[in-house]
C-alpha cells in the first residue's frame, strides 16, 4: 500500500506540475526575469543556435566548478565554520566539484565532519539547484529542435526559470521537513548526554557530538533535483535528516516528481500528448518491474544470519524505523532517476537487491535525472525510429524530418561511451588492485568497483559503500568519468536537435512510422533492453548474478535453512566452528568464538 501511495501521489502532483513546466516554457520572459538578464548583459529574447547553446552551458558549468573547487580548498580559512573543518584534499575537493557540477553528488567524504557550513551551501546546495537547472534548460532546447524551432531557446533564460521553479518547490519542501524535525539551524553541533554510558576501548563515554546545521533545505533540493548527496554520510538513513513516516513518504515521492513532471511537460510542449504517454508508459514498466524485484529481493532472508537469527526480510544495513519494503522501494527510485540518495546500505543488500540498482542506472533513462533521463530516452527513440525504418525499407523520420546518417553516428557514440567508460575503468580498477585497494575480494568485489563506475557515468551518486573510495585513484578516475558522462551526452543530443530543426518537416502521411502508438511502444521497450542487456549481462553474471548463485547454488530461490554457502566476506558458527569465505567457496576455520557478524 506504502508503493502505491508513494507512486500515485507522485503522478497526481506530477500532472499539474508538468502542464506548468511546458506554460513556462513556453511564455516570453518576464519584466522581472528580463530586467535581471539584462543587467548580466543577456538579451532574454536572442534565440541561440546549438552551438551557441553548447558554449554558454559549458561555459556557466565552468565557472562555476572553479569556484566550488575554491570553497572546498579553502573552507578552514572561510567563514560559517563553527566547528573548525580543515581544507579537503585536493583530490577529494576535485572529485567533489565534479560530482557536483554534474548533478551526481557521489560523495567520497562525509558531509557532516568532512563539509563547512559555507561549503554545503555555496559548493553543494548551490550547484544542486543550478545543475538541474541546466539538465531542465537543455531539454527544452532538444525538444524545441525536435519540433522545428528556427533556434534552440535562450540558454540563460531556460536556466533561470529552471532554477527559480526547483527553489521555490525545494523551499515549500524544506518547511515540510522543518516542521517534521529535521535540523535547520547555523548553530554548531550539539552535545548530549548518553542516557546509557558506553565502554569504548577501555574508556568510558558519557556524551556524544551531534552535528547539526541547515539541513534541511539540502535534503529537500537533493530530493527535488535529483542530486542526492547528504548532509550526513548515511544520507537519508540518519534520522536527523529524515526522523518520521512522513518525511521518508515526501522524500520518496520527491525522487520522481520532476522527472514525472517533465515527462507530461514533453507531451504538451511538442504538441503530442500521445507521445507522451508513450513515454510514461515505457518508462512506468520498467519502473514497476525494477521496484517489484527490489522489493522481493529484500524480503528474502538474510544468508549471512541463516541459524542464528528467526527468519524474516534481509534487515541488514536497514533503519528497522523504515524496514525493508520502504527502503527496497527508496533503492529502486532513486537509481531509476539520477538521485542517488540512500535510506539504507546498498551494500548491504542481497545479490539480486544490489543488481536492481545496477539496472535502473546502466538503463538511465527510467525516469532518469532532471532533463536528462528524458534526452537519454529520446536518444532511444532516435535509435528505434532507425531500426524500425530499416525494418521497412524507408528512410527514418522523426515529427517529420529525416534522420540521417549524422545523427545515427552521434545517437551511436552517446549509446557506446556508457560500455566504454563503465567497463573499461572496471576492468583497469580489477586488473589493478595495488593501484585500486578493492575492499572486498570475489564476486561481490566485482559488484562494488562495477557499481562506482556505473553511478558515475548515470549521475548517480549512489554506491555500495564498502568500497574504499577517497583515494587519488577513485576520485581522479571518477572525476573523469563524471564529467565525460554528464557533458557529452548532453552536446550530442544538442547537436541531433540542432541537425534536425535545421530540415524541412515532411507531412505525415499513411506510410508514417506513428510514435505514439502501442506497437512502438513495445518496439521502444524492446531495443532499450536489448542495446542495454548485449552491453552489460556478462558483468551482471560475473557479479550479482554469480554471487546469488553462491548463495543458492542452482536453486532461483535462496532457503538459508538448507543453503551451505554464505556471501563473500561474512563469517557464520555451525556444530562449534567458524565458517569464513575467502572466495566462491567455504572453508572451516579453528575458531570457536563468533562475537558479529560482519562484512
Amino acid at each position: 500500500m506504502d508503493i502505491l501511495l508513494t507512486y500515485g501521489l507522485a503522478l497526481a502532483l506530477a500532472l499539474p506540475l508538468g502542464l506548468f513546466m511546458a506554460r513556462l516554457m513556453e511564455a516570453p520572459a518576464s519584466r522581472i526575469t528580463a530586467g535581471l538578464l539584462r543587467a548580466c548583459g543577456v538579451d532574454a529574447a536572442r534565440g541561440m543556435s546549438w552551438r551557441t547553446y553548447v558554449a554558454a552551458l559549458l561555459g556557466t558549468n565552468v565557472i562555476v566548478g572553479l569556484v566550488a573547487l575554491a570553497t572546498y580548498l579553502l573552507q578552514g580559512g572561510l567563514p560559517l565554520n563553527p566547528d573548525g573543518i580543515a581544507n579537503l584534499r585536493w583530490d577529494t575537493a576535485v572529485h567533489t566539484m565534479a560530482s557536483f557540477i554534474t548533478n551526481t553528488n557521489q560523495q567520497h567524504y562525509s558531509g557532516q565532519s568532512g563539509l563547512s557550513y559555507l561549503s554545503q551551501m555555496l559548493g553543494i546546495t548551490a550547484l544542486q539547484i543550478f545543475t538541474p537547472a541546466v539538465g531542465f534548460a537543455a531539454l527544452f532546447a532538444v525538444l524545441r529542435g525536435l519540433r522545428g524551432d528556427a533556434h534552440l531557446g535562450n540558454y540563460f533564460l531556460d536556466v533561470t526559470r529552471g532554477a527559480a521553479l526547483l527553489t521555490v518547490s525545494s523551499a515549500v519542501l524544506a518547511l515540510l521537513l522543518t516542521w517534521q524535525g529535521v535540523p535547520s539551524t547555523f548553530a554548531g553541533a550539539r552535545t548530549a548526554t548518553l542516557v546509557q554510558p558506553q565502554t569504548v576501548e577501555g574508556q568510558a563515554v558519557t556524551t556524544q557530538t551531534i552535528p547539526v546545521g541547515p539541513v534541511a533545505p539540502m535534503v529537500a533540493i537533493k530530493q527535488l533535483g535529483t542530486n542526492g548527496g547528504g548532509w550526513y554520510g548515511p544520507n537519508s538513513t540518519v534520522p536527523l535528516e529524515n526522523p518520521t513516516p512522513l518525511s521518508n513518504l515526501l522524500e520518496t515521492v520527491s525522487i520522481i516528481l520532476f522527472p514525472l513532471a517533465l515527462v507530461v511537460a514533453t507531451g504538451r510542449f511538442l504538441r503530442r500528448p500521445r507521445f507522451g504517454l508513450v513515454l510514461m508508459g515505457v518508462m512506468s514498466v520498467l519502473s514497476a518491474a525494477l521496484t517489484l524485484g527490489a522489493v522481493l529481493a529484500e524480503r528474502m532472508p538474510n544468508a549471512a544470519l541463516a541459524g542464528l537469527s528467526a527468519l524474516g526480510p534481509n534487515m541488514e544495513g536497514k533503519e528497522v524505523r523504515l524496514g525493508a519494503d520502504a527502503t527496497a522501494l527508496w533503492a529502486a527510485l532513486t537509481t531509476q532517476t539520477s538521485n542517488g540518495s540512500v535510506n539504507g546500505m546498498l551494500d548491504s543488500f542481497t545479490p539480486v537487491g544490489g543488481l536492481v540498482p545496477q539496472l535502473g542506472m546502466f538503463l538511465n533513462d527510467v525516469y532518469g535525472g532532471i532533463g536528462v533521463g528524458l534526452i537519454n530516452m529520446l536518444v532511444f527513440v532516435i535509435l528505434t525510429v532507425f531500426v524500425a525504418g530499416l525494418m521497412v525499407g524507408r528512410t527514418p523520420e522523426l515529427f517529420g524530418r529525416k534522420i540521417e546518417a549524422p545523427e545515427i553516428k552521434l545517437a551511436s557514440l552517446i549509446l557506446l561511451l556508457q560500455p566504454l567508460l563503465v567497463l573499461g575503468f572496471t576492468a583497469l580498477a580489477l586488473a589493478n588492485p595495488a593501484v585500486t585497494a578493492n575492499s572486498n575480494p570475489g564476486f561481490h568485489g566485482l559488484s562494488q568497483v562495477l557499481y562506482e563506475y556505473n553511478s558515475a557515468f548515470a549521475n548517480n551518486g549512489s554506491g555500495f559503500e564498502g568500497l574504499g573510495d577517497n583515494t587519488p585513484w577513485w576520485n581522479l578516475s571518477c572525476a573523469l568519468v563524471l564529467l565525460l558522462a554528464r557533458f557529452l551526452p548532453v552536446i550530442g543530443p544538442l547537436a541531433i536537435a540542432g541537425l534536425l530543426a535545421a530540415k524541412r518537416a515532411a507531412p505525415e502521411g499513411s506510410g508514417t512510422l506513428r510514435v505514439d502508438t502501442p506497437v512502438f511502444a513495445g518496439m521502444l521497450l524492446s531495443v532499450m533492453l536489448l542495446l542495454q542487456l548485449l552491453n552489460f549481462a556478462p558483468a551482471l553474471v560475473l557479479g550479482p548474478v554469480a554471487e546469488q548463485m553462491t548463495l543458492c547454488g542452482s536453486r532461483p530461490g535462496c532457503d538459508p535453512e538448507r543453503s551451505e554457502q554464505q556471501p563473500t566476506g561474512r563469517t557464520e558458527r555451525r556444530d562449534g566452528q567458524v565458517l569464513s569465505l575467502t572466495g566462491p567457496q567455504w572453508s572451516p576455520a579453528p575458531l570457536t568464538l563468533v562475537k558479529d557478524v560482519t562484512k
